[in-house]
């Protein structure tokens, strides 16, 4: 079973509709080495899973140098992913001596420097999506629209993009572009469903733009013992057999898939096991009384 391909809007790139989530690839204990990335890299291809999506702060600004290595493990690599990262989140680190608290920068400047930081650290000569990580309030829009023209124009990066906008920041950002962004990746899951209500997703609905979904199973949060996770547990044993015994991490996710908006989902383990798991939700067309089976499920209580 292979992950279909899409495109994120008309003037924008195809992606698989699933993307191999790197944000916890070095939690692990002993600490994965570049063959471990790589073994985990082989798995996403046989799996179709071709876009890696990842971040300048993740595992403390050390997973994209992880996967930089992953990535030269194999010549079979070359050409064959798409690689989405994003920046303009500063801590206090070695990494960022500056720092004196965690802040957001969307700087022209910031911007530039750190996506060619990125492609130094990934090894390769352009990004084919680069998002802005969070949204910058100190930073006017059109400040951040000229580092992300400076890049396209510079060829640094194929596509623009942000992450965690909400929908007046889109426009605004976008109003700013003489390009346009092809995607907003936020948040959507059954315990955290915002985007649905905030007019994040309409916008995208309304644009053409297909978003990318991370934390699909409320990072972890739909495994827990809270009232809510065990009421959405319960609703997809009801179902399950309608979906040859798809599990909750399939359904967890399709559910977010079927969404009108049509996001990509991101996936946000590391085990193996899960992300073929999720690859199958890829494949499963959502009845719309599950939809909203589930949507009850996670609210407590029948639509108003």
């Amino acid at each position: 079973m292979s992950v279909k391909r899409a495109k994120l809007s008309c003037d924008g790139p195809e992606f698989s509709e699933i993307a191999f989530g790197t944000w916890r690839i070095l939690d692990e204990t002993p600490r994965p080495g570049p063959a471990d990335v790589a073994k985990r890299l082989e798995k996403c291809l046989e799996l179709g899973i071709t876009t890696i999506d990842t971040a300048e702060i993740y595992g403390g600004y050390e997973v994209e140098a992880a996967v930089g290595a992953g990535l030269t493990e194999s010549s079979d690599f070359t050409d064959a992913f798409e690689i989405v990262t994003k920046a303009g989140i500063d801590v206090p680190s070695d990494e960022k001596k500056s720092a004196r608290l965690p802040h957001y920068n969307a700087s022209s400047e910031n911007l530039v420097a750190c996506v060619e930081k990125s492609l130094k650290l990934l090894g390769v000569d352009a990004l084919d999506l680069f998002l802005v990580h969070r949204p910058d309030w100190f930073t006017p829009a059109e400040e951040t629209a000229k580092g992300l023209e400076n890049l396209l124009s510079s060829g640094k990066i194929k596509h623009a993009g942000v992450s965690n906008y909400t929908r007046d920041q889109f426009e605004l950002l976008s109003s700013c572009m003489d390009s346009p962004l092809v995607t907003n990746q936020v948040e959507i899951n059954l315990l955290n469903m915002d985007a649905l209500y905030d007019g994040t997703l309409t916008l995208c609905e309304q644009l053409g733009i297909r978003p990318m979904a991370w934390s699909v199973l409320g990072g972890g949060g739909l495994f827990g013992d809270s009232e809510q996770a065990v009421r959405i547990r319960n609703a997809f044993d009801e179902m399950r057999d309608r979906y040859d015994g798809a599990g909750d991490d399939a359904l967890a996710t399709a559910w977010v898939m079927a969404h009108p908006s049509r996001p990509l989902s991101i996936t946000g383990s590391n085990k193996l096991e899960r992300i073929e798991s999720q690859v199958a939700a890829a494949h499963i067309e959502m009845d719309r009384q599950d939809w909203y089976t589930l949507w009850s499920a996670a609210k407590g209580c029948p639509i108003p």
